[in-house]
């Protein structure tokens, strides 16, 4: 079955990029376009598209007034908010998460050049992603900017005429850095008590789904978790992460910081990796836990990526490590959760039943690297009980 987009956008020209770019997909159809948040409605009462891409500020109606109305009136719909990238749209960004938005994507800044060309291929890998569907091959290993001469779908139109396209230029992206495995291990999960190891962090790998699983999480873990440091990579552009440190404050009652390069990873707090940059960590002379920052080569097409992380902190805490890997498209935090095994570390991950995305969790689960797959629900106070014990 072809998956079937709408596009709202109150750009013509935003709408007719983008109907050509997805168009150039042979399992996406676009079902119609609308230039604000009630032309939109009304095309969704009438298509019931199984993935919304819904631009934030437009007249009429916005983005964030229409959502409910758009899931009260097609609620298998996913919605995925796109806006440009500026903190005020940040943090409505983060609003429409918790209003049931299922994923968010930055516009880039300019409609041409390698940042549209990566916009477009990470917007099909999240419209296939959250339809169920799986992710062409070919989105893995290039661009998917369309050529020129690509065909554009049949579109349902309301009231503004898109304009002939503009022409899309292709632009290879970069493979993803390739990293040596871990030495192979065959992993047991051991059944002594992690109290008894002695867990001394917490590190969290997450993606599609993350923010609202993170703050879910948060808020079961108020108050408690005060003898390690939480560390997490959420895969989030800029200005973004620093919107979803502040959120998990306020739902963990703790504080939660964006990681800045020199910071001291302290008991109780927790630090999330910036937008744009991979976070890894090293130990400091008086045995402090010491935060870094880098733009080193994306991995996993992902910068912030878990896996740097997971390798930094494996060499540091070893047997006394614990990993959750959370929601997520792709991957990532796969190769990294090796390393910690292979240290003799520990991972836990979010089952499927709970998962927005079941991705990154699948990936560590299938490869037998998992100690406890568990219920978002209940990963609270397994963390409690393994990490406190009590």
């Amino acid at each position: 079955m072809p998956i079937r987009v709408l596009l709202v956008d109150d750009s013509a020209v935003i709408r007719g990029l983008m109907n050509k770019a997805l168009s150039a997909d042979e399992q996406i159809i676009i079902v119609g376009t609308a230039a604000n948040g009630e032309m939109a409605l009304h095309t969704t009462k009438l298509e019931k598209p199984d993935v919304i891409i819904l631009d934030i500020e437009m007249p009429v109606m916005d983005g964030i007034t229409a959502l409910p109305k758009l899931l009260e009136a097609s609620p298998k719909s996913r919605v995925i908010m796109a806006s440009t990238l500026t903190q005020r749209n940040a943090e409505i960004s983060m609003q429409a998460l918790s209003l049931g938005a299922a994923d968010y994507l930055a516009k880039p800044s300019s409609k041409f050049g390698q940042d549209v060309d990566e916009f477009y291929r990470e917007l099909i890998l999240k419209i296939h992603a959250l339809s169920g569907h799986p992710v062409p091959k070919k989105l893995l290993g290039g661009s998917t900017a369309p050529k020129a001469d690509a065909p554009a779908a049949n579109v349902v139109e309301t009231k503004v005429e898109t304009p002939r396209p503009a022409r899309v230029t292709a632009i290879p992206i970069a493979a993803p850095t390739v990293v040596p495995k871990a030495p192979a291990v065959t992993y047991a999960p051991s059944k002594e008590p992690l109290t008894s190891i002695g867990i001394k962090a917490l590190a969290i790998a997450s993606s599609t789904g993350g923010p609202q699983a993170l703050l879910s999480l948060f808020e079961q873990i108020s108050g408690r978790l005060t003898n390690v440091p939480i560390l997490i990579t959420q895969h989030m552009p800029p200005t973004f992460t620093a919107i979803l440190a502040e959120h998990l404050a306020k739902a963990g009652k703790r504080t939660v910081l964006e990681a800045k390069p020199g910071m001291v990873a302290e008991p109780g707090c927790a630090y999330v990796a910036p937008g744009d940059y991979h976070m890894v960590f090293e130990k400091g002379a008086d045995n402090s836990l010491r935060i870094n920052t880098n733009q080193d080569p994306q991995e996993n097409f992902c910068r912030p990526a878990a896996d740097p992380m997971l390798r930094s902190l494996s060499k540091i805490y070893g047997k006394h490590l614990l990993v959750l890997v959370l929601t997520g498209m792709g991957q990532d935090g796969m190769e990294g959760s090796r390393h910690v095994i292979a240290a003799g570390g520990h991972v836990i991950a979010q089952d499927e039943a709970s998962c927005v995305v079941y991705g990154m969790p699948r990936a560590v689960a299938e490869n037998n690297l998992c100690r406890a797959i568990l219920p978002l629900p209940e990963i609270g106070r397994f963390l409690i009980q393994n990490i406190e014990g009590r």
